[in-house]
């Protein structure tokens, strides 16, 4: 059987932070990899495309990590934005609206579930220290830095990690306070912070906050190798 063609798309880099007076597209290449050990074959999707166009011929979205979205009120100067290009925002949007439309199964990673959410009517704590100053520290060390998980029974990422060991890495400042309409909440940190949303029905739309590409062991693999068999099933 075919590898399923997992559509990724690109960060864009619009403020010279790679090379000034240029404009790039980038990503950390461990999501590919990951969709590849998955048995996947990964294919990136630049926003100066159509995204109709872009989604010709793949058999799942995977929106991955990336900046931050604009808070709707002023916040204290002390809270650090790095805000998403407007550009790349209107074509990921795009890109989750033409997928959905094409039945095609989406996976959304710290970012993209954060984008899950706001495309279903529901909304972000923009400054988790500001908007939940009881909740833990979630910007961790990249490399060990680790919390607990509560995954939700009944859930399709409960059925997905099995017995994994339930600690993940944590590289955000924003989360999920409502996961929106027709989402529901698959799992928390300790402090009750939303760290996985999912579909509530068949619809295969599924997000978490941390950072699976970048784990070792077997929550890893089982994430990506489950959604790369629903891409082969959709």
């Amino acid at each position: 059987m075919a590898q399923p063609r997992i559509g990724i798309s690109l960060c864009l880099d619009t403020a010279d932070r790679i090379r000034p007076g240029r404009r790039y597209h980038y990503i950390d290449e461990a999501y590919a990899t990951a969709v590849a050990e998955a048995g996947g074959t990964p294919c990136y999707l630049p926003s100066p495309s159509s995204p109709d166009a872009a989604l010709e011929g793949i058999d799942g979205l995977l929106l991955p990590g990336g900046d931050d979205f604009p808070p709707p009120v002023p916040y204290p100067p002390t809270a650090p934005f790095t805000l998403v290009p407007a550009e790349q925002r209107t074509f990921d949007t795009a890109l989750l609206a033409s997928a959905r439309a094409r039945g095609l199964p989406v996976f959304g990673i710290c970012y993209g579930m954060q984008l899950l959410a706001l495309e279903a009517g529901g909304s972000l704590l923009y400054h988790i220290p500001h908007d939940r100053p009881d909740a833990e520290a979630h910007q961790l060390d990249e490399q060990d830095g680790r919390h607990g998980l509560s995954v939700e029974a009944g859930t399709r990422l409960e059925r997905w990690l099995g017995d994994a060991p339930t600690r993940v890495n944590s590289l955000h400042h924003q989360a999920v306070a409502e996961p929106g309409e027709g989402l529901r909440v698959a799992a928390r940190a300790p402090d009750g912070i939303i760290e996985a949303i999912e579909a509530a029905g068949p619809e295969f739309r599924l997000g978490v906050q941390w950072h699976p590409e970048k784990l070792p062991g077997p929550g890893r693999i089982r994430l990506f190798r489950g959604f790369v068999e629903a891409c082969r099933r959709s």
